[in-house]
């Protein structure tokens, strides 16, 4: 087994006396037009609102749907037009819904319609829409349960975007398939594939972060993006599409935490700094204006930021000293502070969440934001 970074949402906490995992609460606010905040209701909430209790290993939102594993176990709600919860029906849920029985899934990612997952031997699964051939079967058959993709049994990390998916294997080779028009497959043309095609030769990639613009960290700690450059959103200091990995600037000293769900960015450095790029008409790059940026910024001045998330238009990022912290569009309550945001005017640089200081990972669909708290 490889040393190289497996993603996932929360490090397991452990009992210092029976060794067992302790709860690990998980929160959600924002929209809930689909359920997608797992309450049993569509209302949606302007604060944190705890949804269940862990432990939970992984959970992945992406649109209006969101997904998790707990004790081996694969849960998913929210919006289910196309399959995509993996329930074998269309219906959607407001509360997480187990898929099928079994115990032994690992990571799951959703990409717009679709739905993809991991189990513990190395297989690879997917479900919901295949319009692009995202779900790899090498056909445009939609589906509604979890099928294999493919055989292999060497599958370590998974990334989903709009209409495709990046995986890496346990040799860090990088691969992805689906939708292709922008050149977000990394294969320097625009034709979709319908099965798993290697990027590259290269063997030290960490897939970190996609929507229909990709993001990649080597081993080296160089960062690398490619597909759609719409508001400079590559951090090429242009808008120049990319059909083929382009190292972002010169340097070695980015780590794996990135993210980004439209078209803005955020990244952390190895010295705990966060920067950002891409479109900012809301204040989402969290820089105190509005100005879009097409290469990396640094955001204030502190090097304490651990995880970082983005929808379509906000931010939200958790310090290592367990705060929460979010900016960009108020409205929907998706910043989470306690009010009614509707028509509110839009945060440009972090404002904390509350007072709490056991925050541990954020992620966040479109409009609605989850965290776990140690």
């Amino acid at each position: 087994m490889s040393n190289r970074w497996k993603g996932g949402f929360i490090q397991a906490y452990f009992d210092p006396l029976t060794e067992g995992p302790l709860v690990t609460p998980l929160y959600a606010w924002g929209l809930n037009g689909d359920g997608q905040l797992g309450l049993n209701d569509i209302a949606a909430r302007s604060s944190p609102t705890q949804v269940g209790e862990g432990p939970w290993t992984s959970i992945e939102a992406t649109g209006n749907q969101a997904g998790f594993i707990k004790n081996g176990s694969l849960y998913a709600f929210g919006a289910n037009s196309n399959g995509q919860l993996g329930l074998n029906d269309l219906v959607n849920r407001s509360s997480p819904t187990q898929i099928g029985s079994l115990t032994t899934w690992s990571k799951v990612a959703f990409a717009n319609s679709s739905g993809f997952a991991l189990k513990t031997d190395g297989t690879l699964w997917g479900w919901g829409n295949n319009a692009q051939g995202q779900l790899g079967q090498n056909d445009l058959v939609n589906t509604s349960s979890p099928i294999q993709i493919g055989s292999d049994t060497d599958w370590e990390n998974i990334e989903a975007g709009y209409l495709n998916i990046y995986a890496t294997k346990t040799d860090g080779s990088l691969y992805g398939w689906g939708r292709n028009n922008t050149g977000q497959l990394g294969q320097n043309d625009t034709i979709d594939r319908s099965s798993p095609v290697q990027i590259g030769s290269d063997t030290d990639w960490n897939i970190v972060a996609l929507t229909q613009a990709v993001f990649a960290v080597k081993d080296s700690g160089s960062i690398w993006s490619w597909g759609v450059n719409a508001f400079g959103a590559l951090g090429q200091n242009n808008t120049t599409y990319l059909s083929s990995p382009v190292q972002i600037g010169g340097l070695t000293n980015w780590s794996t935490t990135v993210d980004t769900k439209f078209y803005h960015v955020l990244a952390v450095k190895t010295d705990g700094t966060l920067w950002a790029w891409g479109w900012n008409t809301d204040g989402q790059l969290g820089n105190s204006a509005e100005v879009t940026k097409s290469s990396p910024i640094q955001i204030g001045s502190l090097n304490d930021w651990s995880k970082v998330a983005t929808g379509v238009d906000n931010s939200a990022a958790v310090r290592t000293n367990g705060t929460l912290w979010t900016w960009g569009d108020a409205s929907g309550g998706v910043l989470g502070q306690n009010a009614d945001d509707a028509g509110a005017a839009d945060v440009s640089s972090p404002i904390q969440v509350g007072s709490g200081t056991n925050w541990s990972d954020v992620k966040a669909g479109s409009s609605s934001v989850y965290a776990t708290e140690t």
